[in-house]
């Protein structure tokens, strides 16, 4: 009995360090390796030496006066309240409802209709992403047509010329392993740094 028991704390003390101190030691090490070292920390992004947010992370801007909104909107989330109200990026969820659903098809009707009011466009026009929720609700690109009907709101509101702003978009599109996007955060940045000058 005692032979097994010390067999057993043996075989405990081994795995503790083994799973408990070099694991998390060397999963720590490899993400000090250069070029490795941002994406382990999340991808923060930084301006002016302030951490502004996640090249991972969509947050939607949050609007405070609707008749000035100079802000590119990411996906919508199927956890905010307002169909087309911003994300809380500390929780993400999928709305798990099939394209039959009524409640679904509602929602997305609603968004559909608020976006193109948005933009001043005709329904027809407002792209797929623009009104259907990703399974976490925090996608940080939206596809490059969203963004380009969101262009000329942006551009009036921010003093610059449709030329300019869609200049930003090629310039913050990316080719990814399905069709290309444009990083929300990103554009915005570039949208404020220019409207600085």
């Amino acid at each position: 009995m005692v032979k097994q028991a010390w067999a057993g704390l043996r075989i405990l003390i081994v795995l503790t360090v083994i799973t408990g101190i070099l694991y998390p030691l060397g999963v720590w090490a490899v993400s000090r390796i250069p070029g490795l070292e941002s994406t382990a920390e999340g991808s923060i992004i930084s301006q002016n030496g302030q951490n502004v947010g996640s090249e991972l992370i969509g947050i939607d801007p949050v609007a405070q006066d609707p008749n000035h909104d100079p802000w590119f909107h990411t996906r919508p989330s199927a956890l905010a309240k307002d169909p087309l109200g911003p994300a809380d990026p500390s929780s993400s969820a999928a709305s798990n409802k099939g394209a039959a659903n009524e409640d679904y098809v509602k929602v997305v009707q609603e968004r559909k209709d608020a976006i193109a009011k948005r933009e001043n466009v005709d329904p027809a026009q407002v792209p797929a992403d623009a009104v259907t929720a990703s399974a976490s609700g925090l996608d940080p690109q939206i596809s490059p047509a969203y963004a380009r009907l969101q262009a000329p709101r942006v551009a009036r509101e921010n003093g610059l010329s449709e030329v300019q702003v869609n200049a930003l978009i090629s310039e913050n599109t990316t080719q990814g392993i399905g069709e290309p996007g444009v990083n929300v955060l990103k554009l915005n940045l570039a949208v404020r740094a220019m409207k600085r000058g």
